[in-house]
């Protein structure tokens, strides 16, 4: 797929602006509706500060939605082949889909305390990092309070928005 420039997403119909762009936020429309709302965009990072702004703006319980909308880290959707494309690709970057017998079960343990403890998904935009570097970053926030853990999911949520967005949109 050849990458659009910030003048073609600025052209784009409402339709092909959610086709193109309405899974940018995993399972949540909503994100791309209100970033479309900001057109014209002056250059991909104002796109990328549009879905951002989106997920910060709303209030707490579509946020909580957004990251429950996130799949678990080799988890079972990525086991039954339920996982978005951008997902599967992402954690299939990160060497997830190759995992041993032991980092899998590792990583079932820490997805499943994470889970009990915050009541939603472990969010990391895995894009450039190592298997043993997401699991570092798991081992660490699975000890962080409720309130920052949630802020830092959201956090990682734009940083995901960012990667997927830069993959579309030419700079």
């Amino acid at each position: 797929m050849s990458r659009l420039t910030i003048h073609d997403v600025n052209a784009l119909s409402q339709d092909a602006f959610m086709a193109m762009f309405g899974e940018i936020a995993e399972h949540s429309p909503w994100v791309a509706e209100i970033a479309a709302e900001h057109r014209p965009y002056a250059d991909r990072d104002a796109f990328v500060t549009a879905f951002a702004d989106a997920a910060t703006g709303a209030d707490q319980s579509a946020q909580l939605a957004l990251i429950r909308a996130h799949p678990d880290l080799a988890g079972k959707a990525a086991i039954r082949g339920e996982l978005t494309e951008d997902s599967r690709s992402e954690q299939a970057g990160a060497g997830l889909d190759s995992l041993t017998p032991a980092e899998f079960a590792r990583f079932t343990d820490l997805n499943e305390a994470y889970k009990a403890k915050f009541g939603f998904p472990f969010i990391f935009a895995v894009k450039g990092a190592t298997k043993s570097m997401i699991l570092e970053a798991f081992e660490e926030r699975i000890n962080n309070s409720p309130e920052t853990e949630f802020t830092t999911a959201l956090t990682q949520v734009s940083r995901i928005f960012r990667f997927r967005i830069e993959a579309k949109v030419l700079a």
